[in-house]
Order: structure tokens, then C-alpha cells, then sequence
């Protein structure tokens, strides 16, 4: 699309700017949003054209229905053209996937798809290996099976995260619901349009249908300084964010969610009866950066302080119009909300709150427990009579015999899914006649005890990497697996039976959250990793980089010295704990092989 260039019958004199507080002028990408009719042109007319594949412009406006365009790496072949294929990935807050999209889901993925589904560390399922031609009938049938992938990708609120466990009991409810409702609250409302026009024909049967609470809410997105000046689009306004937004729920001292990588975290506070009181806040966490950029970081959130249960969405609305206003949308890659609160602060976006858009008290943050990374692998009880399991799904991928068997269990006995952060499934809703029946599926499937997976494996993830994702400068996922028998057969040697929180990207955007792990890989060439130490088990720190470029070859070698320091300090200590007390220089000196164990 042409600079200037108007579709859809709009006028060239756009006032682009109407709903930046900075009143800065708009980049080209923010003016083609401007004039894409609410994220539909030109992708309606390209979804008619006979490519197998969608221009960039397109391209730009499919993330915000919740798609990639992808080309397989391993197919290329030199003279010939892409293998041009679709991801999609679904809208479930909380990870929540009942029965019959579960279903739908495993149909689509073995006629349209690549055969497998994979759990992503949002919560939310993604199918790759989609063909353009295909795409309608995916989403399509994905949306008339009651579910969506609507905002899963784009400048726009992704996933709302919450605690998997479907416990009936403490503040989980409560949370799940809080979740519910901020998906609903964010939703944009001219861009569901635009989505249900192209992908089921306009039809209103499946807009989302908000609580009587959500739409009072909503309703005040057309007042004061939230209002985006645009009637159709409310909240965000023509130009939608300046880059994605991630909110996440959970209950005080649950961090299955990673709280402080998001825009937003919340921890509910409750009532004996279940009934929320209240939400700690945190405000301005994410992990995306670029190599050899200083100007992009990863970055935990601030403490913002506690909020009523009766002012939090309200809260969170005005927290994402605080941003859609003042966030960078000149340099994308200073766009997100973390780099706001790190150039102005978080009085100032405490102030700046305050006084324009939230109108209700914000109060000290309420104690905590100390949090936990919580997996809820193995059984638990979920009611009275009712039962879930967690099962272990390294990397989140979910095929073959293990797919085909995990479908018939929720088939025969309408189990729902439940996806958790750490990229694993819950199996849910099992009840107490059913225990023995799902225990002998599970059984024959070579999940005897789910609560008990290999020591490395439980906590790691990777990102997709290779061969599908464009970023991607070396393996993740793919190399996992081989990564982690290195690491336990050196664990092994040393007689160190203590375990190490691992997490492994195929490049620096951070998507697998590599930089709170204890020992993280992030790619920087061919088979080359940075080296990032010194986060904790329960994800409260950040880790640090010590080395750039480490050939992955060379990986026991450079670990040994410091293996055998963190060894002989003895102890409960972990790793990420030992690195931080060691300090940089004696990490650094160890990792080169001239420090010496103290």
C-alpha cells in the first residue's frame, strides 16, 4: 500500500493522530492501520485472489486474526518458490478448550494442518501447516465451534492468562473469571466485525457475548479520556496499540503465569466465600529485545499498588488507553508498555493514570506469599467427585499416537483441556468412576506418572524456532529435547541431583521467556547461543547475559566450572540463586575456565 493511498471510501485527510496524547506524528505502518477499514483491507480481497500467499500488507492485518504466514525451511530449495503455509492460534483465556473444540481442532489439524497441535506458553493452541486456500474453512469452523483466535496476534491485547487448575476452592475461580472478563473487556468491537465478515460471513451468532458486568464497563469506553475518539472503535481508536499487550490473573503465591513478564499482572485477593476483594497490580514486564540493540531489554513489572475488585477492569481499560497513547509508534521496537514505564517512570505513569484516566483509588500493595512456579502435573482433586490430571507435553507438541489417544479419552468420557503456561495439558472434569478407565488410556499411551516426568523436562520450554518461524536463526524446540539429556548425563557425572529451570528461543523476541530462567539459550547464529544465568525457579528475577556467542558443541565444557561451584557451595541454593551471590566476574571467570570453584 502506497503512502496516502484510502480504502473502503475513507477520506484522505485522516487525522491519524486524534488519539495520541504525545501528538506525534504516525508512521507509515500506523497510517496503513489507520487504513485498512478496521483491519480488513486488503486481505478480503486477497482471501479471493488464486496466490498461495498473502502480500506483506496482508500479512500485517492476518496477525490481528490471529495468523501467521510462515514458509517451511527445510522445503526450500534453490530456483523454486516458498512453501507457503498458515499458523493459527486461538483466543482461550485462561487455556480453557472444551470438548468439542478440542475436537474440532484435532480434525482440522489432521485434514488442513501438519498433523500436530502445539500448547503455546500463552495458554492457547496453535495449528501449523495451513494452506491460504484453507484458511476460511480453519477459522471458520474453528469459530462454529465456539472458539476464536480473534486478537491472538497483532497490536492488540493477546491471551489473557490465568492459573490452568480448575480448582473449585480459594481465589482459582475467581481468578478464571477475572481472566473471562478481561478478555471481553479488551475486546476491540470494530475489528470483531470485520472478523466475523470475512471469516463467517458476517454472522452476529457469534460475537462475543460479554456478562451484564463487562458491558457496563465497556460502556465507558466512549467517556473521558479512555475514549479513543473513534465511536466504532472505542477503546483503541483506528490505529489500535502501538505493539501487542499481555495480561495475566492468579492468586497470591500461584506464578504458573510468569506475572511480571506482562503489561498487566493482577494477584486476586478473595474473600472466605470465593468472592474477590481486590487485586495486587503490576504494570510494564516483557521480554522481546534484539541483538546488539542496548535500546531493547527484557524487563519485570513494577509494582503499581492494590485496586477494589469493583474499579479492576475499569483499571485495566485505562491502563491499555494510557498506553495506546503515549506507547512509541514511531520505533516498534520501542513500542511496548515496559519501555513507557522505563523512560518515564512509574510515578509518572502513576500520575499520569491518576489524573486522566482512573478515577478510583489505587492503595498499597496487600503482602504475599512467596510465589511458586506451580505445573499441577499428576491427579488432583478438582471437586467433590470430580477430578484433573496434568500431563507433561515438552515443548507444548502434541502428535502422533499420543494425540490420537488423548483424543478418544476426551471423546469417549467429554473431558475438557486445559493448557498451562509451562506448555503442558490438563485433562479435567474426570470423575471419580471415570478415574480408573482415563489412569489405564493414559497407561497405554506410556503416561504412567504424569506427576513425575524427567527432572530437566518438567520446567523447560523452547520456542517453535525452525523450520517455521522467520525470526528463528537456529533450533529450539527441535534441539530441546537432546539439550537436556546433555545437561542430566553432566548433572549425573557431577553427582549434582538438584534441578535447573531451563528455557531455550531460536532467537532474542523472547516468546519461550528465556530471560527469568536459571539457564537460558537464546540464539545468535548457526548452532551459536547467548548464555543467559541467574533467574530464579519461581520467576521473580531477571537473568543476565555472560556470554554472546557459545557454539553449542562447547556447551558441558563452558557449564563444568560452574556446575562444580554451585556444587561444592552445597545447600539448597539454586543455580540461579548461587550465580547471583558469585557475582558477574567470578561467573564470567568461571565460564572462561580461568576461575576456580570457591
Amino acid at each position: 500500500m502506497t503512502e496516502g493511498q484510502t480504502t473502503s471510501g475513507q477520506a484522505a485527510d485522516l487525522k491519524f493522530a486524534a488519539c495520541l496524547a504525545s501528538g506525534a506524528d504516525l508512521s507509515k505502518f500506523e497510517q496503513f492501520k489507520a487504513e485498512s477499514c478496521y483491519l480488513l483491507d486488503p486481505l478480503a480481497a486477497e482471501l479471493e485472489n488464486s496466490s498461495d500467499h498473502f502480500s506483506n500488507d496482508a500479512v500485517q492485518l492476518l496477525k490481528f486474526h490471529g495468523s501467521y504466514q510462515q514458509d517451511n525451511r527445510d522445503n526450500r530449495q534453490k530456483g523454486e518458490g516458498k512453501d507457503w503455509q498458515m499458523m493459527l492460534r486461538l483466543r482461550s483465556p485462561g487455556g480453557r478448550i472444551p470438548p468439542s473444540l478440542f475436537l474440532a481442532l484435532d480434525d482440522l489439524s489432521n485434514r488442513l494442518g501438519n498433523g500436530s497441535l502445539r500448547a503455546t506458553t500463552r495458554q492457547a493452541f496453535q495449528i501449523h501447516g495451513v494452506r491460504k486456500e484453507d484458511l476460511r474453512e480453519v477459522i471458520s469452523t474453528i469459530i462454529r465451534s465456539m472458539g476464536s483466535t480473534l486478537a491472538a496476534c497483532g497490536d492488540i491485547t493477546r491471551n489473557v492468562m490465568a492459573p490452568a487448575a480448575p480448582y473449585e476452592k480459594g481465589g482459582y475461580p475467581a481468578a478464571r473469571q477475572l481472566a473471562n472478563e478481561i478478555a471481553d473487556v479488551l475486546s476491540p468491537t470494530a475489528a470483531e466485525g470485520s472478523y466475523l465478515d470475512l471469516w463467517v460471513n458476517g454472522s452476529a451468532t457469534y460475537r462475543i457475548r460479554p456478562s451484564r458486568r463487562v458491558k457496563k464497563v465497556r460502556t465507558r469506553q466512549h467517556q473521558g479520556n479512555v475514549f479513543s475518539g473513534d465511536a466504532k472503535e472505542p477503546l483503541y481508536g483506528m490505529t489500535y496499540l502501538p505493539r501487542k499487550f499481555k495480561c495475566a490473573v492468579t492468586v497470591p503465591g500461584d506464578n504458573s503465569v510468569d506475572l511480571l513478564t506482562n503489561d498487566i499482572g493482577l494477584v486476586v485477593f478473595t474473600a472466605a466465600n470465593g468472592e474477590i476483594k481486590g487485586c495486587n497490580v503490576y504494570v510494564g514486564g516483557g521480554m522481546g529485545r534484539t541483538h546488539n540493540n542496548e535500546q531493547t531489554f527484557a524487563r519485570t513489572a513494577d509494582p503499581l499498588g492494590y485496586v477494589a475488585a469493583e474499579h479492576v477492569l475499569d483499571l485495566v481499560q485505562s491502563i491499555l488507553a494510557l498506553q495506546r497513547d503515549y506507547g512509541d509508534r514511531k520505533t516498534r521496537r520501542h513500542a511496548r508498555m515496559k519501555y513507557l514505564l522505563n523512560d518515564q517512570g512509574i510515578s509518572w505513569f502513576k500520575q499520569e493514570l491518576k489524573s486522566k484516566y482512573f478515577l478510583h483509588p489505587i492503595k498499597a500493595l496487600r503482602p504475599e506469599p512467596k510465589s511458586k512456579l506451580e505445573d499441577y502435573l499428576g491427579w488432583h482433586q478438582q471437586s467433590v467427585g470430580q477430578w484433573f490430571v496434568g500431563l507433561p507435553l515438552l515443548s507444548g507438541r502434541l502428535e502422533g499416537d499420543l494425540k490420537k489417544g488423548l483424543r478418544q479419552l476426551v471423546e469417549t468420557f467429554q473431558l475438557e483441556i486445559r493448557l498451562t503456561p509451562n506448555q503442558d495439558l490438563l485433562l479435567c472434569n474426570i470423575g471419580t468412576s471415570q478415574r480408573s478407565s482415563v489412569r489405564k488410556g493414559l497407561a497405554a499411551l506410556g503416561i504412567r506418572a504424569p506427576e513425575a516426568p524427567a527432572m530437566l523436562a518438567r520446567h523447560a520450554i523452547a520456542c517453535p524456532a525452525l523450520p517455521l518461524c522467520g525470526l528463528a536463526v537456529t533450533e529450539a524446540e527441535r534441539t530441546l529435547p537432546v539439550l537436556l539429556e546433555r545437561i542430566d548425563a553432566q548433572l549425573r557425572r557431577l553427582e549434582i541431583t538438584k534441578s535447573i529451570l531451563i528455557r531455550m528461543t531460536g532467537c532474542p523476541n523472547g516468546c519461550a521467556r528465556p530471560y527469568m530462567a536459571e539457564l537460558a539459550l537464546v540464539g545468535s547464529g548457526v548452532d551459536q547461543y547467548q548464555l543467559w544465568l541467574g533467574g530464579t525457579p519461581n520467576l521473580q528475577r531477571l537473568a543476565k547475559p555472560y556470554l554472546q556467542r557459545m557454539p553449542l558443541d562447547q556447551l558441558e565444557s563452558t557449564l563444568e566450572p560452574l556446575l562444580l561451584s554451585w556444587k561444592q557451595a552445597g545447600g539448597r541454593r539454586s543455580l540461579g540463586d548461587h550465580v547471583n551471590k558469585l557475582g558477574d566476574q567470578a561467573v564470567l571467570g568461571l565460564l572462561s575456565g580461568n576461575g576456580k570453584a570457591p
